[in-house]
């Protein structure tokens, strides 16, 4: 895990974002679906993190690995994914499958209006 002094400076204000959102089927009978967010990191130009923001029915860290060894992955999450950044999301899971469908979208939205320099997923 990165210390939270090596993380992104927009960190917080994605924090404030993420936290803006609510998931009204959170615990409900029948919730078994996550969103989840990556911290990703290119590399090749200096500077360049983001976030990739996805749905889930399975455990979301399970999910990272499949990213992580190219099944049913996302490029960016394969090729530029740091970490999980379960604190962002943890007050929204579970959820039933079309609030996390409904909140994919709008957490990628929220992230991007705070200030998130690079944000994939969210569809």
């Amino acid at each position: 895990m990165i210390a939270d002094s090596h993380l992104p400076d927009w960190i917080p204000a994605a924090r404030r974002a993420a936290n803006s959102l609510r998931a009204t089927t959170h615990r409900a009978k029948g919730a078994d679906h996550h969103v989840y967010v990556v911290l990703l990191r290119d590399p090749r130009r200096l500077g360049r993190t983001g976030l990739y923001v996805g749905e889930t029915s399975r455990d979301p860290d399970l999910r990272f690995d499949q990213h992580k060894t190219g099944y049913k992955a996302s490029r960016f999450v394969n090729r530029f994914g740091l970490m999980l950044l379960p604190d962002l999301t943890a007050h929204l899971n579970p959820m039933r499958r079309w609030e996390a469908i409904d909140l994919e979208e709008a957490l990628a939205e929220a992230f991007k209006a705070a200030g998130v320099p690079w944000v994939e997923g969210g569809h």
